[in-house]
């Protein structure tokens, strides 16, 4: 199989060393992260900025993995700019309790489908969003979806390691 670049979209906190993203960037050819100034207190016109400059660094549309409000991220800027796909994990909801008030401004969710391939991965007991949270964005945004069972917030914490369901399904999308 050929691998295509990997656009790795973190969400608040930029996905620790022992976040399944962080070891996909390390052990997938062509994968990069995106980089921008404040991974705590996210601006949603900065974070499309740094967007936009990761995907214009591949040579062809890559695929984006998204996880968090990284997924939240993707849906503000799809349209921009081609991508081949972008697999969704764990997209918070921002009208639940646990929704951090420094990313309001990502709040407002474009529900508009994607221009794109996605699927969206989703814990039934995530507690930033719920499992049918998901299935609406997967609805509004006319993605799959992929019910991970009891992941949490399919982050480090949920001892995912390498995380191979989700290498299955990043497949999918290659």
């Amino acid at each position: 199989m050929e691998m295509r670049g990997l656009a790795i979209i973190p969400g608040i906190g930029n996905s620790g060393e022992t976040h399944w993203q962080t070891r996909w960037e390390h052990s997938l050819p062509g994968a990069r992260r995106l980089s921008v100034s404040d991974w705590d207190q996210p601006d949603l016109e900065e974070w499309m900025a740094g967007l936009d400059r990761l995907v214009a660094a591949f040579e062809r549309p890559p695929v984006l993995v998204a996880h968090s409000l990284g997924c939240l991220l993707v849906a503000h800027w799809a349209g921009r700019t081609p991508v081949a796909g972008a697999l969704l994990v764990a997209p918070p909801d921002p009208a639940g309790p646990a929704f951090p008030t420094q990313a309001s401004g990502f709040a407002r969710v474009p529900r508009r489908p994607l221009p794109f391939p996605t699927i969206i991965v989703a814990s039934n007991n995530d507690p930033y969003g719920s499992i049918d949270h998901a299935a609406g964005l997967a609805s509004a945004w006319g993605s799959d979806l992929a019910p991970a069972g009891a992941l949490g917030h399919i982050n480090g914490a949920s001892g995912l390691g390498d995380w191979p369901w989700g290498r299955t399904l990043l497949e999918r999308l290659l």
